[in-house]
């Protein structure tokens, strides 16, 4: 389980990137990744393509990331989920907030 973060050249694009399971225990992780980014006006990107498993803590910590982007005026893309995430995130009504591909 990690995260890895990467903020683009120009700081309008942050890349955090979760391996393993997506739960509680990467709270501070996941939170430290974009904490310190501008916020508002930033598109956020997470991917998902090491992510075998999340659970509700973890969707909790994507909507905690989407308040700090500015909440319903924020760009947060979520990509490369596997089939067993994507039903998790279509569960939840992510597809709402966020835009998953």
């Amino acid at each position: 389980m990690s995260i890895n973060s990467k903020v683009s050249e120009d700081g309008k694009t942050v890349t955090i990137a979760v391996s393993g399971k997506f739960d509680f225990q990467l709270y501070d992780e996941f939170r430290s990744s974009y904490v310190d980014t501008q916020g508002a006006g930033v598109q956020y990107v997470v991917d998902l393509s090491g992510t075998d498993y999340l659970d509700s803590s973890a969707l909790g910590m994507l909507l905690l990331l989407r308040e700090h982007a500015g909440g319903e005026g924020s760009r947060i893309d979520i990509v490369n989920a596997s089939a067993d995430v994507k039903k998790i995130l279509d569960v939840a009504n992510f597809g709402k907030l966020f835009e998953i591909a």
